[in-house]
């Protein structure tokens, strides 16, 4: 009996071997590459990045970007597990790639003499070129020359940085080149263009364009450069890693997934379109009666819902935002799926009301700590906008800095804001990360000015 047994245990085992064998060969042909061999023994692809507005961000507690989603199928189609790594600079992305911490930047790098002496380029984007960032205006800038004696903001040995002092050597010398700190992306100096914090940077006319659409006061029309190659990096002898990427890249799946992600993160605006919806007379929105219903689910006025509708949809049941969020109450599509909805009836205004009626209900449960209604209120706002998750960052900010984190405005409020900033977004009790929090501070004030129009109206 017991050699019987031990047949069967070589059986069986033998058997095992060739099932791991079978499923080893599914996976992207290894020859001698250390890296790719690591990262497929590891179990595990690491990526760097760096928060921005196209690469990696949190939207309504969902992760998103192009760059974010991009590396997530790469790591499918290796069959291994993804590992972000958040850096600060593009300095230090390349330095972790290097010291052979990461194994690939997924960041739209743009090809320089320097980089393709260490790195090599994978995933090509499309060319672009450097632009001056400016204010559209009587004053604005047409020509390169009129840098003269004018302060233009780059972060230190960036391309960027490399052109402007080429530029400033071609010109005479005179242009007062200011170095932002390091912890500062080419979104955050596009901003401080935006708010009239500073004059000038310089910045890629791909991304001055996706700015634009938020800000219409931006200009990028005068060019600073020929068009540039760019892509994602991953080492020179990372040969068998660049090999499969091309192979990957290549695949109809892949270059469909980039084609719909170009739409999502650039072509779209993610403004809602103003939309022509007819009104009956004397009510606020066609979906009265839903809102009507529903609102006693939560003890709110009807008319708040209405108003936070109005602000994600304009009322468009259809409605479909750059960020994947649909119907009236823009449900993101985890969200909807958690309470009962799939990609039919997510269009459904009563089904959408009701699903966004139940989502409210989960957030005053998150927020139950803040006791005054009227101030819980403004926090569900917020967090219907952003997801809790930046909201209780600000929280926590406000504690750790003596303000009440239980009232809004000028206090959680003032914190949010303050999650763009390094040395916030940077601090032991984030554990969110960077947010740009202007427009859900917008969002919130907007929803109860419009909240307090409806009740005014008779």
């Amino acid at each position: 009996m017991q050699k019987r047994n031990y047949h069967i245990l070589i059986l069986f085992s033998v058997l095992l071997f060739a099932s791991c064998k079978q499923q080893k060969t599914e996976l992207p042909t290894v020859s001698g590459s250390t890296d790719l061999k690591s990262i497929i023994s590891n179990d595990t692809l690491r990526v760097a990045t760096m928060y921005g507005s196209t690469s990696y961000f949190l939207f309504r507690d969902e992760y998103m970007g192009f760059d974010y989603e991009m590396a997530t199928n790469l790591a499918n189609y290796l069959h291994v597990n993804l590992k972000i790594n958040i850096a600060k600079s593009e300095a230090e992305m390349t330095q972790w790639l290097e010291e052979g911490k990461v194994d690939v930047i997924c960041y739209n790098m743009i090809e320089t003499r320097e980089l393709k002496k260490k790195f090599a380029f994978v995933l090509p984007q499309a060319d672009s070129y450097q632009v001056l960032v400016q204010n559209i205006g009587a004053n604005a800038l047409s020509d390169v020359t009129e840098l003269e004696d004018e302060d233009v903001y780059v972060t230190q040995n960036s391309i960027y940085h490399e052109r402007l002092e080429m530029l400033n050597d071609e010109i005479g010398g005179t242009i007062n080149i200011k170095i932002a700190a390091d912890s500062l992306s080419e979104d955050d100096l596009i901003d401080m263009v935006a708010e009239n914090k500073i004059k000038y940077t310089i910045s890629d006319h791909n991304l001055v364009l996706l700015h634009k659409s938020y800000d219409r006061k931006l200009d990028g029309h005068m060019p600073v450069s020929f068009n540039q190659h760019n892509g994602w990096l991953i080492r020179n002898e990372s040969r068998d890693l660049k090999n499969t990427i091309e192979k990957w890249e290549k695949l109809a799946e892949s270059e469909q997934l980039q084609s719909t992600l170009k739409k999502k993160y650039w072509d779209q605006s993610p403004f809602f379109a103003l939309r022509r919806i007819t009104i009956p007379k004397g009510a606020i929105s066609p979906f009265d009666h839903l809102f009507r219903k529903y609102a006693s689910d939560i003890e709110w006025d009807w008319r708040l819902l209405a108003a936070i509708a109005f602000h994600e949809s304009r009322f468009d049941s259809q409605e479909v935002s750059w960020a994947g969020a649909a119907g009236l109450m823009q449900l993101m599509p985890r969200t909807a799926s958690n309470f009962g909805l799939n990609r039919k009836t997510i269009f459904d205004p009563e089904l959408n009301i009701e699903a966004g009626v139940q989502y409210i209900k989960s957030l005053n449960m998150s927020f139950r700590q803040v006791s005054s209604k009227s101030e819980r209120i403004k926090f569900i706002l917020a967090a219907y906008n952003s997801g809790p998750a930046h909201i209780l960052d600000a929280m926590a900010l406000a504690k750790k800095h003596g303000k009440n984190p239980q009232i809004w405005f000028n206090n959680v409020e003032y914190f949010l804001l303050k999650e763009s900033e390094p040395q916030f977004y940077n601090d032991p009790v984030v554990k969110y990360g960077y947010y740009r929090g202007k427009e859900t501070a917008h969002y919130v004030q907007n929803a109860l000015q419009t909240f307090d129009k409806y009740i005014k109206r008779k």
